[in-house]
């Protein structure tokens, strides 16, 4: 990209703006799942949010068909694309939106350690200290044998865990899978995982929750599209670290509609982690560092199936 066309100022608004929507959409679901299983509040919203999807990818004239080069891990990035999304949804119908988000704010952490243990990517010592540190962060967050550690503690953990595994999987196969083929997949895979699923917690919903449900699905697929301009614009060491605005948004909702105070340890792990994450990208940004970048190169982990910023696809050699 020329750098005439780049726009950092411009890209943080896209990127700041993102991410506010991304914590509106957190909140609903945790409005939702005080009436509904969150195995239902996922079939609905991934079937609203296919809808604007499947009409983008058809409308992409570069694909030519939907068959992956790599069907195996494509099914492995599905199963952790599913497990992470349910396992967050239930973290935030049962904990406060701001202590979610800390735990799941350890997944630039965790990319960057899977990222040199099963691609082999170079991560120096500094950078394998910044992730001891916010590790640290998230024991400060849990405070084991001081609270009790509850299944939505564990959820968030196994949704960061996950949603960190299915990005180093994208990174190493992103380069030879159609965009479409990542996101087709792990979409289609959760919605028919949830309907097996939906007649045994199945809940009639009014108009007002299916619109609910429905602001869901649209709002991923919008904070994702705006994720993507700003990553187009803007660098990357410049967009990441504002993912981390999302606590500030979690507080403020979390204290207007669901009467969540603040804690303050949980202010404190939160701020341990968020110190290391923005380190690791500050690092990795700098030019004497290698190439082969664990955060830089996806730094927008989530949980959805949204389409997140990825490789351009490159053909296999025949």
């Amino acid at each position: 990209m020329s750098d005439a066309t780049q726009s950092p100022v411009k890209g943080l608004g896209f990127a700041f703006a993102a991410f506010a929507v991304f914590a509106t959409h957190d909140a609903i679901i945790k409005a939702l799942g005080v009436n509904f299983s969150v195995f239902q509040i996922i079939f609905f919203a991934m079937l609203f949010a296919f809808v604007p999807m499947s009409v983008m990818m058809l409308a992409d004239r570069q694909v030519d068909n939907f068959r992956p080069n790599h069907p195996w891990l494509i099914l492995l990035r599905s199963v952790t694309t599913l497990i992470a999304m349910s396992t967050a949804f239930y973290a935030f119908t049962v904990l406060p939106l701001a202590e979610v988000y800390a735990l799941l704010f350890a997944t630039p952490l965790l990319i960057t350690a899977m990222s040199a243990m099963l691609l082999g990517e170079t991560v120096r010592a500094q950078r394998w200290a910044a992730v001891v540190v916010g590790l640290v962060g998230v024991l400060i967050v849990l405070r084991p044998g001081v609270i009790q550690i509850s299944w939505g503690h564990i959820c968030a953990l196994i949704a960061a865990f996950c949603s960190s595994l299915g990005s180093v999987i994208m990174r190493k196969i992103g380069g030879e899978e159609r965009t479409a083929v990542m996101i087709l997949y792990p979409m289609l895979s959760s919605i028919l995982f949830m309907a097996v699923v939906l007649p045994f917690v199945y809940q009639p919903m009014e108009v007002v929750e299916l619109g609910m449900v429905a602001g869901v699905g649209v709002l991923s697929v919008l904070a994702q599209m705006m994720i993507i301009a700003a990553y187009r614009i803007a660098p990357a060491a410049v967009v990441a670290p504002s993912q981390y605005s999302q606590i500030l948004w979690a507080t403020l909702f979390g204290v207007l509609f669901f009467g969540e105070l603040p804690d303050a340890w949980v202010g404190v792990g939160a701020s341990v982690i968020i110190a290391s994450g923005v380190f690791i990208v500050w690092r990795e940004s700098r030019p004497s560092v290698s190439a082969r970048n664990p955060l830089l190169r996806d730094p927008n982990p989530r949980y959805d199936t949204g389409p997140g910023p990825k490789p351009k696809h490159r053909r296999p050699k025949s």
